[in-house]
This record gives structure tokens, sequence and C-alpha cells, in this order.
């Protein structure tokens, strides 16, 4: 049996993947969390004698994005494999994702077999990728070096670049973050610097133009 946990923040969307994995027999959801410090509590009551096999994991989270945790358990050096399901596009976090240490990327809009079929993969411990992320990794290994600007900022600074362009003021960003004002105003001062922007009007036209938010 695949022991499984979901950690994201809306509970509609934990119950959503919740039942598509309860179809398959062969999978079993042990453990739900909202956010990094619930998931911590979680694996620690788990244990080593009831541990984890796959962490279903969103990457827009408060505090700690899915992005963050990723770096953590792979600098705890955590045996859990983790498949990040998200809203995000493809092309645009996958690979961020992989390199964080992700051995998988689903979008939450895609088949739900799609879903156990990934979960399934990742507990064997074989990375799973769509084929649209596929042909990413290829042409990034032919197609001429041209990389696109927001591909330089941090997860963080990326993370919030999202979410100034979805509209979200600095004082809202902050308080989702669990971040002081301060440090989410040096984030963005960073991504305007990086990308040769000076306001969040610009911010909001680079978003939508590069695919990283809904126009």
């Amino acid at each position: 049996m695949i022991k499984v946990i979901l950690c994201d923040d809306h509970g509609l969307i934990r119950r959503g993947i919740r039942d598509t994995l309860a179809d398959a027999e062969d999978i079993e959801v042990i453990g739900e969390a909202g956010d990094y410090t619930e998931l911590r509590g979680l694996l620690h009551k788990l244990g080593k004698d009831n541990p984890c096999d796959v962490l279903v994991l969103d990457i827009n989270m408060p505090g700690r994005s899915g992005l963050d945790v990723l770096h953590v358990l792979k600098d705890e050096g955590a045996a859990v494999r983790t498949l990040i399901v998200s809203m995000y596009p493809e092309d645009q976090y996958a690979i961020r994702a992989l390199k964080a240490g992700a051995y998988g990327y689903v979008n939450k809009g895609g088949d739900p077999a799609t879903l156990v079929l990934a979960v399934r993969t990742v507990a064997q411990g074989r990375k799973y990728v769509t084929p649209e992320i596929a042909q990413m990794l290829v042409e990034s290994l032919t197609a001429p070096v041209t990389e696109q600007a927001h591909h330089k900022l941090s997860d963080r600074e990326l993370q919030t670049l999202v979410m100034i362009a979805s509209g979200k003021r600095l004082s809202d960003i902050a308080e989702e973050l669990m971040l002081s004002p301060k440090t989410v105003s040096v984030y963005r001062a960073r991504m305007l610097e990086k990308l040769g922007l000076t306001n969040n009007s610009e911010l909001t036209v680079y978003a939508i133009r590069n695919g990283l938010v809904a126009s």
C-alpha cells in the first residue's frame, strides 16, 4: 500500500485529491496538512513506524511555499518523495520544482488518472514528468541558451512576483507569507532590478506576457 500525505492550504482541494486517490486500491492517504508547520508536526508524529511514501505538495501556501519546503526536505535528507500538484503553469514552475528536489509535477487542472499514475511512479522512486515537461527538458538541452529574466529570480522572489501580479498588496503578501512588510519590499526591489522594471504595473504586464499568471 502506498502511503500518501497531502499538503495544501485549501481544504476543498485536499478533499478532491483525497477522493481521487481513494479510488485507487493501492493508495492510502494517511494524513493532511494545510501548511509547513502542520506538515512538520504530521511527519514527526508518524515517525519511522508509519512512514510516508509520497508527499503531494502544493506550491502556493502561507508561510513557507512548496518550493521552500522542497529545499528544506532536500537539505535534511528526508526520505519522503515529493510530488508537486499545482495550479501554476508547467512551463514556468515544473523545471524549478524538479531542480529543488521534487520527483514529479502535475497540474491541478489535469486528468485525475494522471495524478494516480504520478503517485504510483513517484512511490517507486522514479521521476514523473508529463509529455509537455519532457519536451521542455529536451528543448533545454538542444536549444540555444536564452534564459528568461525571471529565471534569475529566487523561489521567494518569483512567488512574490506572482502575488503582486495577481493584485495583492505588499501588506497582504507579507501577512500570507508570514514575513515583515520590509522583507517583502526588499524582494520587490530585487525583482524590479533583475527584470529591469520600475513599478508594479510593469511587473504585472511582464507576468502576464510570460504566462506566470492568467491574463
